[in-house]
């Protein structure tokens, strides 16, 4: 083998170092550019999301709405929190017994205030059929004002 085809692999190794040492991000975009034979024996399979919220009302929130993102349904943070705010005060296990659904056998509940069959019909799969379920509740809830009135930052009344 020739000297120069020796010192080859050395210094490719040299330059991946130091790319590793300036960050991952520049040694996995340089290494093809290097000599390495494929992308994917430089770049790390990421895991799979274990994003964790806190149980309160912000991380429920946030957890809806990655459960919105992930089948299509429209809605921001702030347009989810006003309406969470005018319909409940932010008490997930809030039920409404005095309003017209109430006086028809049918409380709304939650902390968007949904009432059982529109619950039912707007629920959306991989969350708690449990209506007073923070999350199932939000993303049911955006689920119906998406269909109705093309979100939930469209609503800013009693819905």
């Amino acid at each position: 083998m020739p000297a120069a085809a020796q010192h080859r692999p050395a210094r490719f190794a040299r330059i991946a170092r130091k790319l590793a040492a300036a960050g991952t991000g520049a040694a996995v975009i340089a290494l093809p550019l290097v000599g390495a034979t494929s992308a994917s024996a430089a770049t790390p399979t990421p895991a799979p999301s274990t994003v964790t919220y806190p149980n309160n009302l912000d991380g429920w929130i946030r957890d809806s709405l990655a459960v919105m993102a992930r089948h299509g349904i429209p809605g921001t943070y702030n347009g989810i929190y006003r309406n969470v705010m005018r319909e409940s005060s932010g008490n997930p296990l809030a039920i409404n017994l005095w309003d017209s659904n109430a006086a028809a056998g049918t409380p709304s509940k939650g902390l968007l205030q949904v009432i059982a069959p529109t619950f039912n019909a707007y629920h959306v799969s991989g969350t708690s059929w449990d209506i007073y379920d923070p999350i199932a509740n939000i993303t049911a809830a955006c689920n119906y004002a998406a269909h109705r009135y093309g979100s939930i930052d469209n609503v800013y009344g009693a819905y």
